[in-house]
């Protein structure tokens, strides 16, 4: 269970399994946990929902689902009606389902609820070594938000804080979370990571987030107990 008692954080929580593992170790370090989800025109709303069990089953301090309603602009598969890549060579250029600015867009709003909540920390769980190539999971992108943050609020400037940018997974494989989780006892069942599940909420098996999620648990020996 989350701390109530702790140094606030916040922390954004998708409902899938990176996410789920950061605020695990969120907790594990004795934080007390602001979480943040949202609801920004996804293709479904089964990650919703996973945020909530996941959200509920840590005991968060609170649990905000903002909607900023991403469709207006479309540009991704996951926001406009653009077919989900499938069985695609994960590595070959950055795919269709990133969506414009997304990071970046949910770390300004973090950085809001920072200063409401008080929190010098905020996590993410962005992943460079097993994304989807992605550029806004890379080190450098994080570097460069942790700049802004330090310009960009009251708490900074007037020199009563410094927020801080956790990427507690950046440099690790989906093997090597998944292992993490595990030990920190993460029940994975309650993740959903599929970009095109069916309507009950069933994965594909076979977009980017299933190809990578699938060869994770495979890697680390056992089958994924979403499935």
């Amino acid at each position: 269970m989350a701390t109530v008692n702790g140094i606030p954080a916040v922390v954004l929580l998708s409902g899938g399994l990176d996410s789920t593992t950061t605020l695990a170790i969120a907790t594990r370090d004795a934080y007390t946990v602001h979480a943040l989800t949202f609801r920004y025109g996804q293709r479904h709303a089964h990650e919703i929902d996973a945020a909530r069990r996941i959200a509920a089953r840590y005991g968060v301090a609170r649990h905000e689902i903002v909607d900023v309603d991403l469709r207006a602009f479309g540009g991704s598969a996951l926001t406009a009606d653009i077919p989900v890549p499938k069985d695609r060579e994960i590595g070959d250029g950055i795919p269709v389902t990133y969506v414009p600015a997304r990071n970046t867009i949910f770390l300004a709003f973090a950085l809001a609820y920072a200063e409401v909540t008080g929190a010098s920390d905020i996590f993410i769980g962005v992943n460079h070594m097993d994304s989807s190539g992605y550029p806004d999971c890379r080190p450098e992108y994080i570097a460069a938000f942790e700049r802004l943050a330090s310009l960009a609020t009251k708490a900074t400037v007037e020199h009563r804080s410094t927020i801080r940018i956790r990427t507690p997974l950046i440099d690790l494989t989906k093997r090597e979370i998944i292992a993490l989780g595990l030990s920190l006892g993460v029940d994975y069942s309650l993740t959903t990571s599929c970009y095109d599940p069916d309507p009950s909420g069933v994965a594909c098996g076979r977009c980017d987030a299933c190809q990578l999620r699938l060869r994770g648990f495979a890697e680390v020996g056992i089958a994924d107990p979403a499935l």
